[in-house]
């Protein structure tokens, strides 16, 4: 698929960056005229991805985030966040709603909720290596238009 437009950026797996790399994301994606609700949704599945790699692939230090946006033919939005931290050992079982590795205070439903508000959502992991994570949603052309 040909891209139209993209942006890459990197930042440290600290909390606070959270509501930038959301943020980053909504302000990247409004040139493709989301809906706000298509906005919430980017918005809530960043928020989930960026906070999995803080939480899960750096327990001890604030290693590297990326995340890529592209807006590919179709008007398809797709995100990728990728850490270069722990990895999943299972990503199946990773998956499964309530599952975490985060303690008590973890609900284990970032993924479930990743893949509820895209159309597409892929994770890819190795041990000792980091985890990929690539989210795809169609944005809906406006009625008339």
């Amino acid at each position: 698929m040909k891209q139209r437009n993209y942006i890459k950026m990197e930042f440290p797996a600290r909390s606070v960056n959270e509501g930038f790399a959301r943020a980053a994301a909504a302000a990247f994606a409004a040139q493709m005229d989301p809906t706000m609700e298509e906005l919430g949704d980017i918005r809530t599945a960043v928020s989930e991805a960026v906070t999995n790699a803080i939480v899960h692939a750096y327990p001890d230090s604030a290693g590297p985030v990326q995340m890529r946006l592209r807006i590919l033919e179709g008007d398809l939005l797709e995100i990728m966040v990728r850490d270069r931290g722990r990895g999943i050992p299972d990503v199946k079982q990773a998956m499964e709603p309530m599952y975490t590795t985060g303690g008590e205070e973890r609900g284990g439903m970032g993924f479930t909720i990743m893949g509820s508000f895209m159309d597409s959502l892929r994770v890819r992991s190795a041990v000792g290596r980091g985890t990929s994570v690539t989210m795809k949603k169609r944005i809906k052309t406006k009625a008339g238009e």
